[in-house]
């Protein structure tokens, strides 16, 4: 018996929008970044990130094989068994893209590319084109590391942009027919297996949302309840590597593969907004609270270990070995939006802005045509350049990072403000122009360089309204004063050309980790503003790895216009020691012998490291 669908409420044109609650995100096109490092990201992003992208497609395998799976062509299957999904990335980086500014060549290629899936999809809705080609007797028989639903999931994220986006709508069907395989397949006909990769969990939601088709969301909640019942087989990997140790309810700490934790909790979250069920908050709210205290690095990035590109145990956070992949990045903004959405508290807000402007950022190029998979806090001199560790590189054979990177690029504005009950509340900064229904803002600022952020009403009701004003946690004053959630509140009949002035303390801070942090006792990092400071060996006086800061010296702020290699930027200057010891023989001894020498260390921000020669740098140095 077919489901009717529900009433669809209007579509935001965004990656997440729930279709009840007192937050409502905006959409891609009401949230116009002009300028600041954002607005150059969205840039470079289009120009020449997304341009890359769309050449690897076809390179990487992930078009050609399709054209297997359609019986158009012949030849071997290319890359790993996950392929599809890369395509499906670009298609929603395309889509998002698309939405802030129109392009015939973006609608083409989303066409193109339907058409392409359509031919290649099965009659019953199922389309992977790995186990299409490779392996058809198998299909949903290896679940546990068949990434067939995690695909499913990233065409269904595409489909939704897609269609928010305005292109072709044959894209949404092909995304539908195959969800509605999956819920013939896991939902009714009573099939209780799980993928060992999370993600069509938040997806399927999504889907729910803009169809309002109740299923999608029926077959999440399964997911998500079924999972932490011994229902996936072991990879070879262990229970703890796909979340499937514990249900999600009972829980209380993030483990396993960190990509897989964190998209599950975005779907765990996205339940609660359409369900209310209370439970799936709490467990969420838990995990992160242990996360955040305990397995998160300075800058936001999460795993610590690259045996599984997962989380270790809580204060297991090396700087040199951290994996802190890009992908857990993105996941990472996921789930602390939509747990913004649900509660509206600024530490959510404060997360998405630490990862963003330092884990997140540090994954791309300043060119925009090279990235890391994983992002560690250290380089030693002597390292062993290999696809992860060394210098950023155009593509991976495993290239789940740079078309996700591009997605949430071109998405960016959405996760600037929301619309609240009583006004509106802008979370991040960047200089631009923000409509939501009858308010129109206009925000100046030259952030995350300056902490002065000027909010002028261009447009608004003749009525009482609110404007919410997040101010972070890291300033240690502010001209605005934050109430308990971490927002200033300023209400009143607001007329066009009001301003009100936000100004953030930018004085440069000296860090230091928590005593159970063994990795990094006796060791501080620089901060200023949001921005997580790194010492990079082409800045030093002597060698980065003989540093050792001078504790209580000033930390001296030098604006750079355009260091060749990187931009704009501001250094941190301070005073420092090198160290040297006698070489040779153990390194070990009853007692201290060094020589040190006066020097000046030079810090850059983190997301600007490697954009020169590619020798050491730490973020974490000792201190003398």
């Amino acid at each position: 018996m077919a489901v009717p669908e529900q009433t669809v409420p209007e579509q935001i044109c965004g990656p997440a929008v729930p279709r009840e609650g007192a937050r409502r995100p905006l959409s891609v096109r009401d949230v116009r970044i002009t300028g600041g490092p954002l607005a150059r990201w969205q840039r470079t992003n289009r120009e020449a990130s997304i341009p890359l992208g769309l050449r690897q497609m076809e390179r990487s395998g992930a078009v050609p094989n399709l054209r297997l799976a359609a019986g158009e062509a012949e030849g071997e299957f290319k890359g790993y068994r996950f392929q599809d999904s890369d395509l499906y990335k670009q298609l929603e980086a395309v889509a998002w893209e698309h939405a802030r500014q129109p392009a015939p060549e973006y609608e083409e290629f989303v066409a193109e590319s339907a058409a392409l899936l359509a031919r290649a999809q099965r009659p019953d809705g199922y389309l992977n084109s790995h186990y299409q080609v490779v392996k058809p007797g198998k299909i949903y028989a290896e679940l546990e590391y068949s990434h067939e639903m995690y695909c499913a999931g990233h065409l269904f994220q595409a489909a939704v942009a897609g269609a928010r986006a305005g292109t072709d709508g044959r894209l949404l069907d092909v995304a539908r027919r195959f969800a509605d395989h999956l819920v013939e397949v896991f939902l009714t006909g009573g099939d209780d297996g799980i993928d060992g990769h999370a993600e069509v969990e938040t997806a399927l939601v999504e889907l729910y949302r803009l169809t309002g088709h109740r299923p999608y969301l029926e077959l999440a909640g399964k997911l998500v309840d079924n999972r932490g019942k011994g229902l996936i087989k072991d990879s070879g990997m262990g229970m703890l590597y796909a979340q499937d140790h514990l249900p999600v309810r009972e829980a209380d700490t993030a483990v396993g593969h960190a990509v897989r934790q964190l998209y599950l909790e975005a779907g765990v979250v996205d339940l609660y907004l359409e369900t209310g069920d209370e439970s799936l908050l709490e467990c969420s709210v838990r995990r992160w609270e242990d996360l955040v205290a305990t397995k998160t690095s300075i800058t936001g990035g999460h795993g610590s270990r690259h045996d599984g590109e997962a989380f270790g145990e809580r204060y297991e956070l090396p700087p040199d070995r951290a994996y802190n992949e890009s992908c857990a990045a993105i996941a990472s903004i996921h789930w602390n939006w939509r747990l913004l959405l649900a509660t509206g508290h600024g530490r959510y807000a404060d997360l998405i802005e630490r990862t963003l402007y330092n884990a997140f950022a540090a994954s791309t190029s300043a060119d925009g045509v090279r990235f890391f998979y994983v992002n560690p806090l250290q380089r030693r001199s002597d390292l062993v350049e290999d696809a992860y560790l060394g210098r950023r590189r155009e593509w991976f054979a495993c290239a789940c990072c740079p078309p996700n990177i591009m997605r949430l690029v071109s998405s960016l504005g959405h996760y600037l403000a929301t619309a609240e009950p009583d006004g509106l509340a802008v979370h991040q900064y960047a200089e631009g122009r923000i409509v939501s229904g009858d308010v129109a803002l206009r925000v100046e600022t030259d952030y995350p360089w300056d902490g002065r952020i000027a909010v002028t009403v261009e447009r608004a009701p003749g009525t009482e309204w609110s404007l919410r004003l997040r101010v972070p946690a890291w300033s240690a004053s502010s001209s605005l004063t934050p109430g308990e959630d971490g927002y200033a509140v300023i209400r009143r009949a607001w007329k066009p050309g009001d301003t009100v002035e936000l100004e953030l303390d930018m004085t440069p801070r000296l860090v230091r980790a928590h005593r159970r942090v063994d990795a990094l006792r006796g060791c501080a990092a620089v901060e200023r503003g949001p921005l997580v400071y790194c010492f990079e060996q082409a800045d030093q006086e002597a060698a980065v790895d003989d540093l050792a800061l001078v504790p209580g010296a000033p930390l001296r702020v030098t604006p750079v216009d355009d260091l060749p290699g990187v931009g704009r930027t501001v250094l941190i200057q301070t005073d420092a020691l090198a160290v040297t010891e006698p070489e040779g023989g153990l390194p070990y001894r009853t007692h201290h012998v060094a020589t040190t020498t006066g020097v000046t260390a030079t810090a850059i921000p983190y997301h600007q490291w490697d954009n020169r020669d590619g020798g050491p740098m730490r973020v974490w140095i000792p201190l003398a």
